[in-house]
């Protein structure tokens, strides 16, 4: 889209970084699990303005196609990994590749254009689904 673009244009101009700050559930399906505390969500918000982040241990975060730090001061490690969070980690497989499945899904009216095509690299990777 043309705000994309624009975006992605001004971000490379003036080297910009993008976070992904989960300050949802964890820890299990809606119901089972909870939000995530206030104080976690603000040490990391922390870690990001203060530049510690880029500091950190990270590691892949497999189905998302995302880098995650493996630990942040003042922030439990399970609450940087997810699926560490779940008491059950096959069921949080099965919701993540739930949740992929439908960001592809939705994300698909973006590729009819070369830009679009290109983002889904950087995307969820579900290929043994599909």
């Amino acid at each position: 889209t043309v705000y994309a673009k624009v975006l992605a244009k001004k971000m490379d101009e003036h080297n910009t970084k993008a976070y992904l700050v989960n300050t949802g559930w964890i820890g299990g399906a809606y119901g089972t699990g909870k939000r995530i505390d206030i104080v976690a969500t603000r040490n990391i918000i922390r870690a990001i303005l203060n530049g510690s982040i880029e500091n950190a241990a990270t590691e892949k975060m497999p189905i998302f196609n995302l880098t995650i730090p493996k630990e942040l001061t003042g922030v439990e490690s399970k609450l940087l990994n997810p699926r560490n969070a779940w008491a059950d980690s096959l069921a949080y497989d099965k919701q993540a590749e739930m949740l992929a499945s439908k960001f592809i899904e939705n994300f698909n009216v973006f590729t009819d254009n070369e830009e679009g095509k290109r983002l889904t690299q950087f995307g969820p990777q579900l290929s043994h689904v599909l």
